[in-house]
């Protein structure tokens, strides 16, 4: 009997989700269950409640969080395997606005998706982020998007390719604004003894080289070489 890996995750297009019939679909679930099955392990999905993702790992409910989630300055809460994609966390506006830098976001309204990566970024006091009037923090990403759409907010901040998804779904007008990339990574208890970490790194390093990364990436994004170019970041 195989024994069983449990990923932790939060529905997020196109990397991890749910469809229509149930299946677990996306970029991090192919991955994943690729990646375990090198390692003789079989990847079992479970959709958890992101705020309580650490405690979850380190009490043993899960192996593992793999769900887009970056490693910037999260590097020493958790062992990581990674980083395995670039993930682009962007701010996203209305294609008529005229904010055009992240500066332009002084006094205005922005949604984020709660507990994620931005809504860190904005509440960090950091004197890099401008000082925008109101931050809303939403537990769904699609509901950000929506409120952008129908102009109740003034920006979003989130994912790229998760925006771009909602633009193509929706045929939503926005704008992304040019800012840098961050890394993502897969994240295991600072307690777990498995070395299942150091075993994931291998197998990523084999799937790049064999190919099946790209091919599987490719399945969901169009330009896949772009979203691996993680080993152009970190020099």
């Amino acid at each position: 009997k195989t024994a069983v890996v449990k990923i932790g995750f939060d529905s997020f297009k196109p990397y991890s989700s749910v469809d229509e019939n149930g299946n677990y679909v996306g970029i991090d679930i192919e991955l994943a269950t690729e990646a375990f099955r090198r390692m003789g392990y079989r990847a079992e999905f479970t959709t958890i409640d992101w705020e309580q993702k650490t405690k979850l790992v380190d009490n043993g409910e899960i192996d593992c969080i793999w769900d887009c989630f970056s490693m910037d300055v999260r590097e020493n809460d958790y062992q990581w395997a990674g980083p395995y994609l670039v993930s682009r966390q962007v701010v996203a506006v209305g294609a008529q606005s005229g904010i055009e830098t992240l500066s332009d976001l002084a006094g205005k309204t922005i949604a984020v998706q709660a507990t994620g990566k931005p809504e860190a970024i904005f509440l960090s006091g950091d004197e890099n982020v401008p000082a925008f009037r109101n931050i809303i923090s939403l537990a769904e990403s699609s509901v950000q998007y929506a409120m952008l759409d129908c102009g109740y907010v003034d920006a979003v901040a989130g994912h790229e390719e998760a925006i771009r998804q909602y633009m193509k779904d929706y045929g939503a007008n926005f704008r992304i604004l040019d800012e840098p990339p961050l890394v993502t990574g897969v994240a295991f208890s600072k307690n777990d003894t498995r070395g299942l970490a150091a075993q994931l790194n291998e197998v990523f390093e084999q799937m790049r080289e064999d190919g099946s990364m790209e091919k599987l990436v490719g399945k969901y994004l169009d330009d896949p070489a772009h979203s691996l170019e993680v080993d152009a970041l970190e020099q």
